[in-house]
């Protein structure tokens, strides 16, 4: 899938669990995506500060 794509699609995701809480490793499983194309994904949203990080290393939504 397309990167802009997965992005809308797992920010939709979250918007629709807000308390959604997932290591890189979860969410590359839960999404059937390669790790690499994943933490992008993850990346782009942190860096729109839409998900941050937690201290045990999972990304949650940054308003949570």
């Amino acid at each position: 899938m397309e990167l802009e794509r997965m992005v809308y699609r797992i920010r939709e995701e979250f918007m629709e669990m807000p308390g959604l809480r997932l290591t890189p490793a979860q969410a590359t499983r839960l999404w059937g995506m390669e790790h690499h194309a994943c933490r992008q994904v993850i990346d782009r949203l942190v860096d729109a500060s839409f998900l941050r990080w937690t201290a045990s290393g999972a990304v949650t939504r940054a308003d949570s």
